[in-house]
């Protein structure tokens, strides 16, 4: 049975679930940053996952990024699966601006840690949510 990890669950908002993953917005209102785990158990690297699994995550990762270009325009697109402090597989797909406040370093410890105030952490995961189900943004 899949569980999510708990840093994991304190860290982010469930969005939606898609064919494979459970989409989670970090809680971290400086750069527009969704997190995808694939939701099936033990899963630890992308070689934990078969063939077909492995394609439909890259599928995801990408309907992610169409969903974060639409909604916030951004310069770059990060991408990353590392699992040093999580060792649940999970990929993270950020939105950079050339005027965020880490650019070009990489966001991890780049400015102290913030939160999402409630209502807005709320607004963004339904604006995320209606996103993701819009049929617009399922084909790139």
């Amino acid at each position: 049975m899949f569980t999510l990890d708990s840093r994991l669950a304190d860290d982010t908002f469930h969005v939606t679930r898609l064919g494979l993953c459970d989409v989670r917005l970090m809680d971290e209102p400086a750069w527009p940053w969704l997190i995808l785990v694939p939701a099936l158990p033990g899963i630890r690297e992308l070689t934990d996952l078969g063939r077909a699994d492995r394609a439909r995550l890259v599928e995801e990762i990408a309907l992610a990024e169409r969903v974060l270009t639409r909604l916030h325009r951004p310069d770059k697109l990060n991408v990353a699966a590392l699992g040093n402090m999580v060792p649940q597989l999970h990929v993270h797909v950020i939105a950079r601006r050339t005027d965020d406040p880490a650019w070009p370093r990489p966001v991890w410890g780049a400015v102290a840690r913030g939160r999402y105030p409630d209502d807005a952490a709320s607004r963004e995961v339904e604006r995320l949510a209606a996103a993701f189900a819009d049929p617009a943004f399922a084909d790139g």
